[in-house]
């Protein structure tokens, strides 16, 4: 028998980059919340190490065990047997994954927002993908564009403004929507390959600039600038110069009174009434069972937990799980790993690049080949990738790196030669890719996995594209001459291709939209069939940019907290 607790009037589910920010607006409005997280505090001084197994192979130890014991199947094809993935690309903590992010902290492009309308404006009916599921998302880039700057701020962006109020700033991103005011701090700082590799992206006549990072480059909000002691990528930042939840929001709400974080808390279901509201949240924290009474309940556990949760969250009103009641729940998913397999890039330089330490967020990129931003007449595809030169390199994963036909194989006296001599004079780039949801790709439950508490895991389902993989081929031969340009004697990579399974950057499932027989929730992310159910994250987005989602996930929850604020606070 659970244990019933006092209502509250919020409860959000997951404190991780979407569940640690919404917190923020609630609390500042004098609503009581609880925040329930599977994991647990972090302790920067022990838990975060300069250690490349601690932090990239076992991948930043986690606090809890959900996410170990949920981890997703996949499949290529509704005819196989899914097989379950090695890991889960989530951790659970207060400040979930934003703990442990690479901190790039980008905005979509304005088109992002408007795929569908301008490809056909653009190029024809003919130039949408097959089989894609896109739709124009129901809010555009100026609705969004105030929910990024809170974010910029409240959070702690570094970076330089491209498009100030319609005014061009060649130094920064040429091609970003219009924004209201430079980014709080500048970028961070530069270094030789850096520089080296931004002047190479001059004489191709491109526009690199430095990419935006949630990482303090200088001192901001009582916490200190970046160390660039190189442990970024993976790992939690034990000076609090990463700005992730659970130093810059979670901690301003608890200081209001109004927020309470429950740790270690093992969500199983979002309860409802005969009506279909949500009534509150079941959960189990040290074995027993509890009941969290709510007027309110935004849900933020990841793409992956967020479809899995609703759909287990049956009841009379909701016999498929919240928000499936027109067979929607876990349609339009896609992850960006549908372009990222095959077209990442390297090169091998006949010099020492020096690039061990510093951040990969502190790299410089160049966007003209992302998005809508050339002419794809002719090309048989639409969208693109940004691409990334960046620093951060570690041991092992420099021995990993490829031998570009100089070598005949990857073990022996000759390849430990190789390595030796050459692990310090290679790069590799990030080319991310616009990705899109499609009819052959789904989320839904898996019949033959469970859970510990018996629940099915989320099962994957995804068959073949071909837009993406094109627009990653594209891309990565751009990458190719721009790694050529800055003096690489071979390089490597630049193939599209289908990828793996799982995906930190996963999107969909739990689709907003205007239209209820094609999305899951309204505009501002709220269940249409429960309107006081209110889903953040990236299960919301109709699109992947060609550029991480963080940012885009947080100003979408600021935006869902902010409506759900107001609405209590006039009931």
């Amino acid at each position: 028998m659970a244990t019933e607790l006092p209502e509250t009037d919020v409860v959000v589910i997951g404190l991780g980059a979407a569940g640690g920010v919404a917190v923020l607006p609630l609390a500042r409005a004098g609503l009581q919340v609880i925040g329930l997280e599977a994991g647990s505090w972090m302790n920067p001084g022990e838990d975060y190490r300069a250690d490349e197994i601690h932090n990239n192979v076992r991948s930043l130890v986690t606090t809890g065990h959900k996410v170990g014991s949920e981890i997703p199947t996949f499949r290529t094809s509704p005819d196989q047997v899914a097989r379950q993935a090695a890991r889960h690309p989530m951790m659970n903590a207060v400040g979930g994954t934003s703990i442990h992010y690479h901190a790039q902290s980008w905005r979509l492009n304005p088109w992002d927002f408007r795929v569908k309308s301008s490809t056909l404006q653009r190029y024809g009916a003919d130039y949408l993908p097959a089989g894609s599921t896109v739709e124009d998302w129901p809010l555009g880039y100026d609705e969004l564009e105030p929910y990024y700057d809170h974010i910029e701020y409240e959070v702690g962006v570094s970076g330089k403004a491209g498009n100030i109020q319609g005014t061009i700033i060649p130094e920064g991103n040429i091609f970003e929507g219009p924004r209201r005011r430079e980014y709080p701090m500048p970028p961070l700082r530069s270094c030789e390959y850096v520089d080296h590799m931004k002047q190479a992206a001059l004489t191709l006549g491109l526009h690199p600039y430095r990419g935006p990072a949630a990482i303090n480059s200088q001192p901001y909000q009582g916490r200190p600038g970046c160390a660039f002691h190189g442990w970024c990528d993976r790992g939690g930042c034990h000076i609090r110069a990463k700005s992730s939840t659970d130093v810059t929001t979670i901690p301003r709400a608890q200081a209001t009174g109004n927020l309470r974080v429950v740790d270690n808390a093992n969500v199983r279901r979002i309860v409802t009434d005969n009506t279909g509201k949500a009534t509150g949240v079941s959960y189990f924290r040290d074995g027993e069972e509890f009941f969290q009474p709510a007027r309110a309940v935004l849900l933020g556990t990841y793409t992956y937990e967020n479809i899995r949760l609703l759909l287990l969250s049956q009841s009379m009103f909701h016999p498929n799980g919240i928000g499936n009641n027109r067979g929607q729940l876990g349609r339009h998913y896609f992850g960006h790993w549908d372009a990222q397999a095959g077209a990442g890039v390297s090169a091998l330089f006949p010099f020492d690049l020096n690039i061990w330490y510093g951040a990969i967020a502190q790299g410089v990129m160049v966007d003209d080949w992302a998005d809508d931003n050339f002419d794809h007449s002719g090309l048989g595809f639409i969208g693109g990738a940004s691409l990334h030169a960046y620093t951060e390199k570690h041991p092992i994963a420099a021995a990993g790196m490829a031998t570009f036909g100089q070598v005949g194989k990857r073990w022996g006296s000759e390849w430990k030669q190789f390595v030796a001599q050459n692990a310090g004079r290679w790069a590799s780039a990030y080319v991310q890719t616009n990705t899109l949801p499609y009819d052959n790709t789904w989320a839904d439950l898996d019949p033959n996995v469970k859970d510990p508490f018996g629940d099915p895991v989320l099962r994957i389902t995804s068959g073949p594209k071909v837009n993406e993989p094109k627009a990653a081929a594209y891309a990565g031969s751009k990458m190719l001459e721009w790694f050529r340009a800055a003096g690489a004697i071979a390089v490597a990579g630049g193939q599209g291709g289908n990828g793996p399974a799982l995906s930190t950057h996963a999107h969909g499932g739990t689709r907003m939209g205007t239209d209820p027989t094609t999305s899951v929730t309204d505009a501002f992310g709220f269940v249409h069939d429960c309107s006081n159910l209110g889903v953040i994250g990236g299960s919301v987005m109709g699109t992947a940019g060609a550029r991480n989602p963080t940012q885009t996930i947080q100003a979408l929850a600021w935006r869902t907290a902010e409506r759900l604020a107001q609405q209590l606070k006039g009931a």
